[in-house]
């Protein structure tokens, strides 16, 4: 039914300018995107390689070590491009076994790889990806590749060291990478992922856990390069205390012991929901 306003009486005109009112109310509160209102999906290949599916359809992939992931799938491990398409690619530092694949990702997909300014840096001065296919940026600096998600970078406290063999002498080279990262992911429908890359204990983990609000934190576990369970428990409930959280960095290389079992046990009591993935399982939020 149409009001014609000009027409109608005072007491109809006030109630339907009231409904317009309303609802342009509601629509302004209503995440963008069709897909707004969807699911978030996870995939876990790995030490701490992610391929994230936002509400609105679209992939973020993390720390691609996928081929050479000692617990990637068989499905990826022998094709890298079953892992795509890729529509977002981040990669926290330099070490191989986050770095990994990104820069074939990148060519392949023709995709932008986002990640630490001097780290990104080398890569293009070597060669190893090309300046079109790369954003530098740094902490607390933040990007938005796609309408709707936003990714901003924070602090890590670990190392970063991009090791590369010369093509020209067969020669592997160890070359500066500056310093790592971790990301705040926030998606089409406000849902935010801590990705804290490798790291151990620091206090502004409260900081930025109270400044970003993350509803879900990737906590490395697996200790001697990273936190070990206690600490990575220490970490949760003093300073983050996250609605959920995924540990990651662990079963993949034997100088990293720390396991699934002792964090768990280490956050007995805690009333934050502990995801525990095995390599290729996707869980959904």
């Amino acid at each position: 039914m149409r009001i014609n306003l000009f027409k109608a009486p005072l007491g109809v005109m006030l109630t339907a300018t009231f409904l317009l009112a309303s609802m342009s109310a509601v629509q302004a509160q209503t995440p963008s995107g069709s897909g707004a209102q969807g699911k978030t999906e996870l995939l876990w290949f790995g030490q701490a390689a992610f391929r994230i599916k936002s509400p609105n359809g679209k992939t973020i992939l993390i720390d691609p070590w996928i081929t050479g992931g000692p617990k990637t799938p068989p499905m990826y491990k022998n094709d890298l491009a079953a892992v795509g398409p890729v529509d977002v690619l981040l990669v926290t530092h330099a070490h191989v076994d986050h770095l990994g694949d990104a820069p074939a990702i990148a060519k392949m997909f023709n995709t932008k790889l986002y990640g630490p300014a001097d780290m990104v840096t080398p890569l293009n001065t070597l060669g190893i990806v090309p300046a079109e296919l790369s954003h530098r940026f740094n902490k607390t600096g933040s990007v938005t590749p796609l309408p709707g998600i936003k990714v901003t970078a924070v602090q890590a406290e670990h190392s970063s060291l991009l090791v590369w063999k010369n093509p020209a002498t067969e020669k592997m080279e160890a070359h500066p990478a500056g310093e790592p990262m971790g990301y705040i992911i926030q998606l089409e429908n406000g849902f935010k992922i801590w990705h804290m890359g490798d790291t151990g204990l620091f206090s502004d983990m409260k900081f930025i856990s109270e400044h970003y609000k993350p509803d879900l934190v990737l906590i490395p576990i697996g200790g001697n390069f990273t936190m070990a369970p206690e600490d990575a428990a220490y970490a949760l409930r003093t300073w983050v205390k996250p609605k959920m959280v995924i540990p990651m960095h662990y079963n993949s290389n034997p100088m990293a012991k720390g396991t699934a079992a002792e964090f768990q046990a280490a956050m007995k009591g805690s009333p934050i929901k502990i995801i525990t993935m095995t390599e290729g399982e996707t869980v959904q939020f």
